[in-house]
């Protein structure tokens, strides 16, 4: 009775758009462009990886960018900042990280080094040498990872509000994965799940929230659930366990830094104390942190922004962008 009540609040939600199940492939949820699928072989198994190449809007291009994803996301919520990069003259790569999006979803010890070379093997395969790179929330610090990695190949590195400016090993006690992998599979009630995307808007929409969520909801639906549950879990042991921000100093690249002022995203924060969860997230604090270590960083701080500043502030963050990349 809890499900079907769920169900049905998720259909005045979301209004005309369909609470089906989704495949845990996202086989029948619409990209922005054409997909296409990079065949990788990992731990054994035979992946795939998903991915948007997106032409510039004129020739010559003026360069090549790579866009990474956040954890609760995959390479659809670039539509727009796509769109401008494009229209900037820019080549744009879109990949879905395997465990994301349209990628394979194996049940694999992930890490983001495995991430980064799986990125650059990608771009191999499409003969592209130099990148710059933007990654969002995860992808952040995945981008960071990228740059440190193959630090002659990014030009430029653009982190939008990265996980990992702080070490949440200090204030979150480990969980097994078998805890985090129940957490997730318990996480199926729509309206928590729309809570969780509201709380990265400072003054959140529903016509910007419920698409959002309902990639999520309807995926719960699934009979494969379990498997995407799986590597979600497996996520956030990667990014608990793998920190970054210890080796900022090695950022070869120009940087750009761009956090939400209102920003307070903690992955795990339910695990911590309430007196720790209060230490920890300002993204404002950790930016400013993080940019006296970086020899090329910059920050700016996007005023009354949340987690998403390529959504909610999508003009301003589009100009801060381009600027960042013409200038440099």
């Amino acid at each position: 009775m809890k499900l079907l009540a769920s169900a049905i609040l998720l259909v005045g939600m979301l209004g005309a758009q369909s609470p089906t199940p989704l495949g845990i492939a996202l086989e029948e949820y619409p990209y922005p462009y054409p997909v296409r699928f990079l065949p990788l072989t990992i731990e054994g198994q035979t992946l795939r990886m998903a991915y948007m190449d997106v032409a510039p809007d004129t020739e010559p291009a003026r360069g090549v960018i790579v866009l990474m994803h956040g954890k609760n996301f995959g390479g659809y919520y670039w539509d727009d900042t796509i769109k401008a990069l494009s229209a900037a003259g820019y080549r744009v790569i879109v990949p879905d990280q395997i465990g994301w999006g349209k990628s394979s979803k194996p049940d694999i010890r992930y890490s983001f080094h495995l991430l980064a070379a799986n990125t650059a093997h990608l771009l191999d395969s499409l003969k592209v040498d130099k990148v710059a790179v933007m990654g969002h929330s995860t992808g952040g610090v995945l981008a960071a990872r990228f740059a440190l990695m193959y630090g002659t190949r990014a030009t430029h590195l653009i982190l939008e509000c990265p996980l990992g400016l702080e070490d949440y090993r200090i204030n979150i006690p480990r969980q097994s994965d078998e805890t985090l992998y129940r957490a997730e599979l318990a996480n199926i009630d729509p309206a928590r799940i729309r809570a969780v995307f509201e709380r990265y808007f400072v003054a959140p929409k529903p016509e910007v929230i419920d698409p959002l969520a309902a990639v999520l909801i309807r995926v719960t639906q699934s009979g494969e659930y379990p498997r995407w549950a799986k590597a979600s879990a497996l996520a956030y042991q990667m990014i608990y366990e793998q920190p970054v921000l210890y080796e900022f100093s090695r950022l070869k690249p120009n940087t750009l830094l761009i956090v939400g002022e209102k920003d307070r995203t903690v992955p795990l924060r339910n695990y911590a104390s309430e007196a720790d969860r209060e230490k920890m997230g300002d993204f404002v604090k950790l930016g400013q942190q993080a940019v006296k270590q970086m020899p090329r960083g910059r920050l700016e701080v996007m005023t009354n922004t949340g987690h998403i500043p390529h959504i909610e502030r999508a003009e301003q963050f589009r100009k801060l962008v381009l600027a960042f990349l013409a200038a440099n």
